[in-house]
């Protein structure tokens, strides 16, 4: 078996034209046609245990393909693959996979394998020499075909895969990064590569199942007790990513164009960062201070750049609805006013969707997160005796960590009242990071007594949530011209006030439960 590691990148096509310019692929490439067939059982049992068999097809050559689940990250995954030439139709897995368990499981299978989609792409290739790595650089340009009980489907495909054959996998990731600077080597020029966790596989099953993108969120983090502080950044920073990744998809290809996309991909989105700064936070004293710093400040500016979809989101699914419930007019009656603030309103979330994609579709990001996805992998505790495992070390400072941060919390909750939204908004968000934290670090704690104290947390948050969406709808409203509809504006300002006001007596049990919150160690 091989262990096959390589790099997707999903290449926009606006920058075809440009990526072969790149002096790096000037020289003669390898072309050759591929067609390649995915066969499963008919209750899709390879794809339950993330196998994939496939036949490709070149020129009159037939190979059969066995790949066994692995892990993505940053477009960067890892995974066991065997592949030798062969008959048509004829599954060998005793001669070609060398796991006997793994060979007979497949052999078992054989006779009920079917096809169940095909990929047919021109393949240009090229083998470079970077640093101390040889890579292979492949550029596929075709589509995927399926058919199904609602007929016949295509997708295309366009992506760039970069297999290391030896070397070092900061090579691969640096090699990937000189790419995405483009043919001139600059940052602002750059092409947009993004890195890419769904194989061909993954697509094509979805295609095949008419399964539509859904939203993810954040699996939980599994840490053990001897780990380094580094460790546990390095593997809490990586499922952040893929957080992050797993709903960029959504955002950058929404579907239906006469539709906007599932407002939780924006959300899940944002949790991700938000968890993403919370660690670079908690495990900042671990950190080179040039990488904690440069970091923080990068995806706090992604967040911002985000939120505008996020509160417009939020007003346009929750708050619009209940405010026009409550002064609905008689069965039949047109309010005019009450349509130009839809109108409005729907194309200001237009506008801000299109800006969360800029940000998530430009080169700017696709360089970040092939950036960010390197340094991540390159830290090492400073000094490294300190990786070895064993002990507690990481479940003593957690609870130090968490301590400090409750009694930091418990101050900014005795202060919210009299600070105001600003205040409240500070606090909430202070809710949010405490609560990351604890999620980070739960797998090193006593599970009941995080499960206890994570309740206080939401239950606080909840509230504090509630108050600044209200706060914000109000602020949105504020900014609509005048015209038909400033008296429905004004109207609706004065409902939110209201709201407001009444939110605010529930603070003060808020405050107290926050005081006397358990805290999640022994």
């Amino acid at each position: 078996m091989s262990q096959e590691t390589e790099l997707k990148l999903e290449v926009h096509p606006n920058d075809l034209a440009a990526l072969l310019k790149h002096p790096l692929l000037r020289q003669p490439a390898r072309r050759e046609r591929l067609f390649n067939t995915y066969f499963d059982t008919s209750t899709l049992a390879l794809r339950a245990q993330r196998m994939a068999v496939r036949e490709r097809r070149v020129g009159r050559r037939t190979l059969l393909t066995v790949k066994t689940a692995g892990q993505s990250v940053g477009g960067l995954s890892r995974r066991g693959e065997w592949e030798a030439p062969s008959r048509p139709g004829a599954f060998d897995f005793a001669t070609l996979v060398t796991d006997p368990a793994l060979a007979s499981q497949l052999a078992s299978v054989a006779w009920q394998l079917v096809p169940v989609f095909r990929t047919d792409f021109t393949r240009r290739s090229w083998v470079l020499q970077h640093g101390p790595a040889r890579v292979e650089v492949a550029l596929d340009q075709g589509f995927i075909g399926t058919g199904n009980a609602q007929g016949n489907h295509r997708q295309p495909i366009l992506e760039l895969e970069l297999e290391l054959l030896e070397g070092p996998v900061d090579a691969l990731l640096d090699l990937a990064h000189t790419l995405a600077l483009g043919p001139h080597g600059q940052a602002a020029t750059g092409l947009r590569l993004l890195p890419a966790n769904r194989s061909k596989a993954e697509r094509g099953y979805a295609l095949f199942m008419g399964e539509k993108l859904q939203p993810v969120k954040a699996v939980p983090l599994q840490l053990h007790a001897g780990m380094h502080p580094v460790q546990a950044f390095r593997a809490a920073a990586l499922s952040c990513l893929t957080h992050l990744q797993a709903n960029e998809a959504g955002v950058l290809h929404p579907g239906a164009e006469a539709s906007l996309p599932d407002p939780e991909f924006v959300h899940q989105a944002r949790v991700a960062l938000r968890r993403l700064r919370t660690g670079l936070r908690i495990f900042r004293a671990h950190l080179p201070a040039r990488f904690a710093a440069h970091w923080s400040a990068e995806w706090r500016s992604l967040t911002n750049q985000l939120g505008d979809a996020r509160n417009w989101d939020v007003f346009a699914t929750e708050w619009m609805p209940e405010l026009a419930a409550a002064d609905a007019p008689s069965p039949g009656a047109f309010d005019a006013s009450a349509d130009a603030l839809e109108t409005w309103v729907g194309q200001q979330r237009r506008a801000a969707w299109q800006r969360a994609a800029d940000a998530l579709g430009g080169h700017e990001h696709a360089l970040r997160l092939l950036a960010f996805t390197r340094a991540v992998l390159c830290l090492r505790p400073a000094d490294p005796a300190d990786a070895s495992t064993g002990g507690d070390a990481l479940a003593v400072w957690a609870r130090e960590i968490l301590r400090e941060r409750h009694a930091g919390l418990r101050r900014q909750a005795r202060e919210a009242r009299r600070m105001g939204p600003d205040g409240r908004h500070a606090l909430r968000l202070s809710l949010k990071k405490l609560r990351y934290a604890q999620e980070f670090l739960a797998s090193v704690l006593p599970p009941k007594r995080v499960a206890r104290s994570t309740a206080v947390l939401a239950d606080a948050q909840e509230l504090l949530g509630r108050l600044n969406d209200l706060s914000t709808a109000h602020t949105l409203l504020g900014t609509m011209a005048a015209g038909p509809a400033s008296a429905q504006v004004v109207h609706w300002q004065q409902s939110l006030q209201a709201r407001l006001q009444a939110g605010l007596q529930e603070l003060p049990a808020m405050e107290r439960a926050l005081e006397k919150a358990p805290a999640p160690w022994g």
